[in-house]
Order: structure tokens, then sequence, then C-alpha cells
């Protein structure tokens, strides 16, 4: 029967180990610690809020256009055969073969002095008539002419020639005809299909150019 109060004691010691509280000195349950503050939710968009805009990309703007340049003067009306003039009249005839120069006249007229080149060919040959800024010069030596009076209107006839068989075809090279406005003419070419007479007038005045047949001539005449 004593083996039996012994056993008692020892299972209640075993209770005690096993439960905590079985003693008034055992320590408090630590204390939990306190939680952070919870952060307010964020409000709801306000859902009549209009989104952002967003510009229309920007755009080159076009470069200004250069101002157009002002248009070119209008060139002036050939010269025609007929016609009364005081610029260059010129007309080419390269397809010919030279034609001979037989005869050089000079007259008065009413209102004009006219001059005849008169030729020995069915056509008259090309030309190039203008009044001279310059002495009249020598196609040969290159050496200046003198010449009566304050203008110079230069006659040049291509092809042309003025001699046959190394003989001058024409029977005076210079004239002085003495008329109210021609005053002298001289020969100052002829040489590889040309002919050049120079007219001197008292001043520049305007002219014409006349075609003629039979005798074919070339007539230039000189306003007084």
């Amino acid at each position: 029967m004593k083996r039996r109060g012994l056993a008692v004691p020892t299972l209640g010691l075993m209770v005690c180990l096993a439960g905590v509280g079985c003693s008034k000195d055992s320590a408090p349950p630590p204390a939990r610690a306190a939680e952070p503050p919870t952060a307010p939710a964020p409000a709801p968009a306000n859902k009549d809020t209009p989104a952002p805009v967003t510009p229309p990309p920007a755009t080159a703007q076009p470069t200004p256009a250069e101002p157009a340049p002002a248009p070119a003067p209008a060139a002036p009306a050939p010269a025609k055969v007929g016609e009364w003039m005081e610029r260059k009249l010129e007309l080419s005839r390269p397809e010919l073969k030279p034609v001979t120069l037989r005869e050089v006249r000079a007259a008065r007229n009413d209102g004009f002095d006219r001059v005849v080149f008169q030729f020995d060919s069915d056509q008259v040959p090309g030309y190039r008539i203008e009044y001279l800024d310059t002495p009249a010069i020598n196609c040969g030596s290159g050496d200046p002419i003198p010449l009566a009076g304050q203008g110079r209107l230069q006659v040049s006839l291509q092809p042309a020639q003025a001699h046959e068989n190394g003989q001058s075809t024409l029977a005076e090279r210079a004239r002085k005809p003495a008329l109210p406005l021609l005053e002298e003419m001289k020969l100052t070419c002829d040489f590889e299909a040309e002919v050049t007479w120079v007219l001197g007038v008292k001043e520049p005045h305007a002219y014409r150019v006349l075609e003629l047949k039979e005798p074919t001539r070339l007539v230039v005449d000189v306003r007084h």
C-alpha cells in the first residue's frame, strides 16, 4: 500500500511541469506589438474629370516662296527690208556662191540720198548694214580709214567679190558724190568673199534697204 501513495505525488509533479501556470512566479505572457496605423485608401478618381487633351503634333511651316524675277525686257522686233531704221540690219545667205559686184553709184532723190550696188547674179548676196561707233577700218591692214561726215554707215556684202582674174570690177573704189547728206563713200574690204563699203554722212540718219531685180541690185537709201 505504501508504493501506491508515492505514485500520486509523482504524477502531480509531472502535471505541474507540463503546465506553465502551476507556479505563482511564472512570467506573464509577452505583450502583443501594436500594429502600425493603416494608411488611408486613396480617394476614388472623379469620373467627371475630363481626360487631358494632347496637342496636335507641330507641322512644319511652308518656306515663303522667293519672289519671281522681274520679266526680261522684250527684245526689239527684228529689222525688216524696206523699213526705215537706225539699228543694224543683217540677212545671211551662206548657200550662195560669191557674186560679183559690178557697179556702185549714188544719187539724190526726193527726201533721201540713194546708193545702188549692182551685181551680175540673179540673187543679192547676204548683207549686214549698221552705223559704226568707231572709225572705218581697212580689212587687210587693219588701219583706220579717214572718211568725211559725222556718221559712218557700213555696208558689208557676203558672199561677194569686187574683183575678177586679179582685176577690180569697179570703175571707182572711192567717191565724193556731193549730195545733201552723203559726203563720201569708200571701199574698205574685198577679201575672202566679203566686200565692204562705208558711207560717210553728215550725221546718222534713218536708212532703209531694198532688193531690186533686172538687174539685181541692193539699194540703200539714207533719209534727209
